[in-house]
């Protein structure tokens, strides 16, 4: 199916023109969910999560299809960790857009800790499937099936947790008001709730199939230099992948919306931890995470370390403008990458 790949120019042209195209799709979804939130009262938080995580997630999803179907084990598993770590950095840059205080302080909100939570367990998972080879059924790690079972274990705890919380963070000048937030409420938008959702499908159209052309012109990027796979998802294809994670973050701070912002991010960084199944699934010689080797253990043990430290930031809520994680997470992805290359 992908034995012909490109030569690397054309594959370096597709990796730029969809870059434009996810960046636009990414300002138009974020203005719609935050609209969708606010009718079907899932809240920003919840509703970052759920619509946005989900839908800017699409292109690395059919990126992660392209690379298992493509015979890539080391590509496959990188695009949805790398997505997760790239994301984290996402928020280091929306940071600097949001100057007045830390964007974590001013995000409280404990939905996204719980987020963060569940994203360090499921990032787990790849860990010690990578040290169980045998336990397979056919060619699919059974712990593969536990990673749709904690994501959606996890949003029934997140719902129950948006009814009913038994934790709150303390208020201060500098927190957004979950409810209220910027004032721009989906009473703004004239269009239906029917049309919305259908501007929502049509957006994640688009961005599904310019997935699918990064994928294939990542994949033709490995072919033509050499160059490792896990390193090529990790960086090139899931940075282009995860623009609307970028976009709508940048976004939605600028519009004062900082919850549904950090939940887009979050709730992105565990959607993505989801398309690892599909990555394994989808893999057929083998189990993907063996397959992946030791470059796509340092890159999940990485991706882990990151997700403390946000985790760890939401709960400290450093009032500096950038705070110790605002530091400390790019670092670890540099890092991170440094370590892939050179083992």
């Amino acid at each position: 199916m992908f034995s012909m790949p490109w030569d690397l120019l054309p594959s370096l042209v597709t990796l730029a023109a969809m870059s434009g195209v996810i960046v636009l799709a990414g300002v138009r979804l974020t203005r719609v969910a935050d609209t969708l939130s606010e009718r079907t009262g899932l809240g920003d938080a919840v509703g970052g999560a759920l619509l946005l995580g989900a839908v800017t997630s699409l292109p690395g999803l059919v990126t992660v299809l392209t690379g298992s179907l493509g015979g890539d084990a080391g590509f496959a598993l990188a695009n949805p960790v790398g997505g997760v770590a790239v994301q984290t950095v996402w928020l280091a840059i929306a940071d600097l857009v949001y100057r007045r205080v830390n964007l974590e302080h001013a995000a409280a909100s404990l939905q996204n800790v719980l987020q963060s939570l569940i994203l360090v367990a499921l990032l787990a998972v790849p860990v010690v499937a990578a040290a169980t080879p045998d336990l397979t059924i056919g060619w699919v790690h059974w712990l593969t099936l536990l990673i749709p079972v904690l994501y959606g274990y996890g949003l029934v705890l997140l719902r129950q947790m948006h009814k009913a919380p038994m934790w709150q963070p303390i208020r201060t000048p500098q927190t957004e008001d979950d409810d209220e937030g910027s004032g721009d409420d989906g009473a703004a938008d004239g269009r239906s709730t029917p049309r919305l959702w259908w501007s929502l499908a049509g957006l994640g159209v688009v961005v599904g199939v310019a997935g699918w052309l990064v994928g294939r012109a990542g994949l033709s990027v490995v072919e033509a230099t050499g160059l490792d796979g896990g390193v090529v998802g990790f960086t090139l294809t899931t940075g282009i992948s995860s623009l609307p994670e970028l976009v709508v973050l940048v976004t939605a701070v600028r519009m004062g919306q900082f919850t549904l912002g950090i939940g887009n991010i979050i709730g992105g960084n565990v959607y993505d931890m989801l398309m690892v199944s599909v990555a394994d699934a989808a893999y057929l010689p083998g189990s993907v995470y063996t397959d992946a080797g030791s470059t796509g253990l340092v890159l999940v043990g990485g991706t882990l370390l990151m997700t403390a430290t946000l985790a760890a930031g939401l709960v400290v809520r450093d009032r500096r403008g950038i705070g110790f994680e605002g530091v400390a997470i790019p670092a670890i992805y540099v890092g991170t990458v440094a370590l892939a290359v050179w083992g």
